[in-house]
């Protein structure tokens, strides 16, 4: 038998978007490649999607999303129809990918950023804040993505190590006395 702790979720959660909130506001603005940034929020809400899923996953990407829109000069709701999106795919399986497959993760994971960086890319062309395709794509996007992903890769160690990550507060791959079913 499982049992869900939904205060040890919400206490894990509300630790990792402070910390997402704090790289995003102090560190992501000194690190540039390109003219594109990390998205550390999108890390935070994906981390969430995989780990928990479902209704929290889109929750967590909306709000993610909307303190993303509040600290930056974009439109107000983009990132966070984008997050949701995304997040809403990510975590469609309801399953903690992270503690049973953590590289595993990387590839979904990937797919998203590059299609949330191409998307708020063209969108910020759209809004005027970009000259030219070219640097909508290749001098922003893609350096963003690739940014993203490697800012994803120290949450995904820290979770993966911990076997069923911070979010779920344990039981992941290792089977408990009290769980029912075949042994």
């Amino acid at each position: 038998m499982q049992v869900k702790d939904r205060n040890r979720n919400r206490r894990n959660i509300g630790l990792l978007a402070l910390i997402a909130l704090v790289l995003q506001l102090g560190i992501a603005p000194a690190i540039t490649l390109g003219l594109g940034h990390p998205n550390f929020m999108f890390v935070f809400a994906a981390v969430v999607a995989l780990s928990i899923g479902g209704q929290t996953g889109v929750v967590t990407a909306f709000v993610a999303g909307l303190l993303m829109d509040l600290s930056s000069t974009g439109p107000l709701g983009l990132s966070s129809l984008l997050f949701c999106i995304s997040c809403y795919v990510l975590g469609m399986e309801v399953r903690d990918r992270i503690a049973e497959e953590p590289g595993m993760t990387v590839i979904p994971f990937a797919v998203a950023a590059l299609g949330v960086s191409l998307c708020y890319g063209i969108a910020m062309l759209l809004y005027g804040a970009s000259e030219s395709l070219l640097e909508a794509i290749v001098f922003r996007a893609l350096p963003s993505t690739l940014l993203t992903i490697l800012g994803y890769l120290p949450f995904l160690f820290v979770m993966g190590r911990a076997g069923a990550g911070p979010l779920r507060g344990g039981g992941g791959k290792h089977r408990s006395r009290y769980t029912l079913g075949n042994r």
